[in-house]
């Protein structure tokens, strides 16, 4: 009872769809002026539907300026695994690296892989295309929400957070079960933690131990965000002015990034773009910094607006909406590939 009155007072809690679910008239607003259902689809042009969901990684990085990004490479499904062994091994590429899917999101099955036992169980595990990326060390991760309008080469920064993976402190008398009953959120999601950490579950972290739940930057998986928009200034929008015109069609999204300092950021040093999410990018600084639900809301309604323009740019310079069928079609199924891969997360080990 105690968790459920958590959830309910907490707004950042509630489900996807519960939060978004007043704005659903302000979508509407806009389909109608852009006559067309998936009006967001010409707002980054060179992204399969946009960058909304379901869009390929793979597409992302070719796009990105490669002085930006970690070592990647992108396996097919069913690919023979001594092929891409030996493949990444003559890279020089060394443990450990991340695993992800192609077209993912929301973290789901991310992986940090030690060692080629782990690498093979995850590529005979995953049906789908992935990718293997080198691990980045560098100390701090941030999201920046950056929008630049066609024909400009000017654009601005509308948030800036910190990324805090998801942990716990050992007090060297709690066990890690109590520790996670006792974490704000990992306390909701006690049977995937169990899963995870089952080999850990009884031990006792030492005074002053931190302990990480998740290593993955995302909200659903736990990570706290910590929003620093009075840090946002000329500096910071001059880099990513940089990335966006190099990028020429990324115009409207939340880069992911990791970087050594936040003076470095602002120099465009030390910076690796982790992946760029499109139209269906969330203003994630709305989370974690005592924003009212109503404020929230309001500031999701600021980036829906330009997200409209600039789609409406787009489309008079030739970019074209998707129909309702080709979009509903694409949408369906991606849905369908997501649960699938939802579920493969929830018993893969690795």
């Amino acid at each position: 009872m105690r968790k459920f009155f958590r959830r309910l007072f907490k707004w950042e809690l509630w489900p996807f769809n519960v939060i978004y679910a007043p704005l659903g008239i302000v979508w509407i607003y806009y389909c109608i002026r852009a006559r067309a259902f998936w009006f967001f689809t010409p707002t980054n042009p060179t992204l399969t539907f946009g960058g909304f969901e379901g869009d390929s990684k793979s597409e992302m990085y070719k796009q990105l300026p490669t002085w930006c990004y970690p070592q990647t490479f992108f396996i097919k499904a069913g690919q023979p695994f001594q092929e891409i062994r030996n493949m990444v091994a003559n890279s020089g590429l060394a443990y450990p690296f991340v695993l992800k899917p192609d077209v993912g999101m929301q973290g789901i099955l991310f992986r940090i892989v030690d060692n080629e036992n782990e690498w093979q169980e995850y590529h005979a595990a995953v049906p789908v295309d992935y990718i293997v990326q080198a691990f980045i060390k560098l100390p701090m991760e941030f999201s920046v929400f950056h929008i630049r309008y066609p024909g400009e080469t000017k654009g601005k920064v509308t948030g800036f957070i910190l990324k805090d993976y998801m942990h716990v402190i050992g007090d060297g008398k709690k066990t890690l079960e109590q520790l996670v009953q006792e974490h704000p959120k990992a306390m909701h999601r006690m049977n995937e933690m169990r899963k995870k950490h089952g080999a850990n579950w009884d031990s006792v972290p030492e005074y002053g131990e931190k302990y990480y739940l998740s290593v993955a930057g995302n909200h659903n998986r736990g990570a706290r965000f910590i929003n620093l928009h009075k840090e946002i200034d000329q500096q910071l929008c001059d880099v990513f002015d940089r990335i966006s015109n190099e990028s020429e069609n990324f115009f409207y999204g939340r880069y992911d990034l990791k970087c050594t300092s936040i003076e470095d950021l602002k120099q465009g040093k030390n910076v690796m773009i982790l992946e760029f999410n499109g139209a269906g990018a969330e203003p994630n600084h709305i989370y974690d910094c005592g924003m009212s639900y109503f404020k929230a809301l309001k500031v999701v309604a600021r980036h829906w607006h330009d997200m409209y323009n600039i789609g409406k740019i787009n489309h008079k310079k030739g970019a074209r909406y998707l129909s309702y069928r080709e979009g509903n079609k694409f949408s369906k199924k991606k849905k369908k590939n997501f649960k699938k891969l939802q579920e493969l997360d929830t018993t893969l080990l690795v």
